[in-house]
């Protein structure tokens, strides 16, 4: 079978040594779009947002990312991001090095597709962790061997307004602008690939969305101020094509922020993008 779960429940990935400069944290959020001198400027105050945890470990690389996990024999067509989070012990560093050890920690079983979830651990030179990250991929076409379906509890999103509701415009080459930041899948890039995996055209990286969400609630709700972040994550529960526009709502509730990303305008008004968005405070 093109997934065995016992062998790749618990296995061991990969351990990756990396490095990262002022200047990848700046592309970075640059191509989240980022506008404020705090996120775009070199110097004392740049500050970086967690959410370059994600991609620090993969940031310079150029080919199309991996698949080769132990136990499973799947391809990029099948393969769409479930969720993402990160949890950092501290600020992350503008600039540094690091090990992270990723590991298969869970193998679900949806009937048509299977998820797989990954955790992996950032440690520094003198074995400080600096932080975990988990996520998830949903592969289509695969499961129904009668496993653990998973699971988790929604989000519940207050039944009041927002405490933050904007919008962001995706660039039309916003995409093309992330995938310098390490995640080459043509996906993202390539008409016809984009087709041959079922979409109309080039989708937008989930992580860029993540990324867009976690700076958007940052600098509504939390004044700007990445050092207050503990952790963030979301659920994909949607897609997004460069030239739209994202909403981005937020709300303060019980110690934390949730929030929602959809599609503001146009034929896909409304639609999803990114659901159970929660960002925890240090």
């Amino acid at each position: 079978m093109p997934i065995d779960p016992t062998v790749a429940t618990g296995a061991h990935v990969s351990t990756v040594e990396f490095s990262w400069t002022e200047s990848d944290v700046l592309l970075y959020q640059l191509a989240l779009g980022a506008t404020d001198l705090t996120y775009t400027l070199e110097g004392p105050a740049l500050q970086v947002l967690p959410s370059f945890g994600v991609v620090a470990p993969t940031f310079h690389m150029t080919d199309p990312p991996p698949l080769d996990l132990p136990g499973c024999d799947i391809n990029l067509a099948q393969v769409v991001h479930g969720s993402q989070s990160i949890s950092v012990a501290g600020p992350v560093p503008t600039s540094g090095s690091a090990t992270v050890t990723t590991r298969i920690s869970e193998v679900w079983d949806k009937g048509k597709a299977a998820v797989i979830w990954q955790e992996g651990v950032a440690t520094g030179p003198d074995g400080e962790e600096l932080w975990t990250t988990r996520s998830s991929i949903f592969v289509k076409g695969e499961g129904g061997w009668g496993g653990d379906r998973g699971g988790a509890a929604p989000v519940e999103i207050p039944d009041r307004s927002p405490d933050a509701d904007t919008t962001y415009d995706v660039l039309p080459q916003q995409a093309l602008l992330y995938r310098l930041c390490g995640d080459r899948n043509p996906l993202h890039a390539d008409p016809d690939f984009a087709k041959a995996a079922g979409f109309p055209a080039p989708i937008l990286h989930g992580l860029c969305s993540y990324g867009i969400a976690l700076r958007t609630l940052t600098e509504q709700l939390l004044g700007g101020d990445a050092t207050r972040i503990a952790g963030f994550g979301v659920k994909f529960s949607g897609v997004l094509f460069p030239g739209e526009t994202m909403r981005v709502r937020g709300w303060r509730e019980d110690g934390r922020i949730v929030g929602s990303a959809t599609v503001a305008g146009g034929e896909r008004d409304g639609a999803p993008v990114l659901g159970d968005v929660v960002l925890t405070t240090a």
